[in-house]
């Protein structure tokens, strides 16, 4: 499974480079209140870093939108400052906490389980693939799903690179080497159901224990993409990554509808916009930031190994059709299948 190259104009390249210095810290927050602003307080799980795509996206939501609205201020909390990615999301279909946060689309099976069906192992062919499916009917399909559990969909974003193995001692190159290891993953039947196709033994943990977890050998490694590894500086307390590409991690940008219906139409249309730039400024960087992340990794010293993944791909296909039946999202994975080239 090739990762796609996508091109960049140099222009958009530059612009993008200016975009990215400034993504360090979000902006200074204002007294709203006393301005008549409201103030838009958007989480995210990962560090404030824009080697990582959600904080990458929080900012450019952030830059887009100030130049267009004086009433709408946005404020980013990242790394779990308002609580776990479950509590926000559970915060905002009650209009409390965060109005918008960014995120893997695996805790929004605790929401609307059909949209599990974008997680699964081995089903997405390239970045135009992704695109070609959410940006057309599944897409709309899924955001009116989420739409009736109180969360607005502003945008599809794509993770920067597929998911792959990494672990601390043993290098895995062939699939009999992954069996019986303790691999961290994301706390989801699908996952879960993911890594115990490629033989492992998953174990959940939340986010913020990785690296510790890693380190003390509590887990024998995880699973993420290249980029993630950069961002949280994974990679001081692990040796080797195998490219499985297992998982392409799709990525989304909610607004609490509680919230959102307190906002006029104009301000709404500026939201979405917003959201449209943060989107397109992030694919056009997924795989100029997965290439740049691999090459990293390699100068850090960790080792890198092909795998012949077919026989996981083959076992993917029963595996994919009975968990997209259990969560109701059959004629969604057809609809999947049918986008690829």
């Amino acid at each position: 499974m090739a990762t796609p190259s996508l091109p960049l104009r140099s222009g958009v390249l530059a612009a993008l480079l200016i975009l990215v210095a400034g993504c360090g810290k979000s902006p200074a927050p204002a007294d709203a209140a006393k301005l008549g602003r409201t103030e838009i307080r958007f989480a995210h799980a990962h560090a404030p870093d824009a080697n990582a795509e959600l904080h990458f996206t929080a900012t450019a939501f952030a830059e887009a939108l100030a130049p267009h609205s004086e009433r709408l201020h946005v404020r980013i909390f990242p790394q779990g400052t308002l609580g776990s990615e479950r509590e926000v999301y559970e915060g905002m279909q009650l209009g409390s906490g965060a109005a918008c946060t960014v995120t893997g689309t695996a805790i929004l099976n605790n929401f609307d389980q059909r949209i599990g069906v974008l997680d699964l192992p081995y089903l997405w062919q390239d970045y135009d693939h992704v695109h070609r499916v959410l940006d057309g009917e599944v897409g709309r399909d899924l955001a009116a799903g989420l739409e009736k559990q109180g969360l607005i969909l502003l945008a599809w974003i794509d993770g920067w690179g597929y998911r792959n193995l990494i672990t601390t001692q043993k290098a895995v190159k062939t699939v009999e080497d992954a069996r019986g290891l303790k691999i961290r993953t994301i706390p989801t039947p699908v996952y879960l159901a993911a890594l115990r196709l490629m033989g492992t033994n998953p174990t959940p943990m939340a986010y913020g224990e990785i690296y510790t977890g890693l380190q003390t050998g509590v887990i024998d490694g995880f699973e993420q993409a290249p980029a993630i590894v950069v961002a949280e500086k994974f990679y001081e307390v692990t040796k080797h990554m195998t490219l499985t590409a297992h998982l392409f991690p799709v990525i989304v940008v909610c607004y609490s509808k509680a919230q959102w219906d307190r906002l006029g139409a104009e301000d709404q249309a500026k939201v979405r916009q917003a959201a449209g730039v943060a989107r397109d400024r992030g694919r056009a960087l997924a795989p100029v930031r997965d290439a740049e992340s691999l090459k990293l990794l390699r100068e850090r010293g960790m080792a890198m190994h092909e795998i012949d993944t077919t026989a996981w791909q083959q076992a993917a296909i029963k595996l994919q059709d009975q968990l997209a039946a259990e969560r109701g999202a059959t004629d969604l994975l057809a609809k999947i299948r049918a986008a690829k080239k």
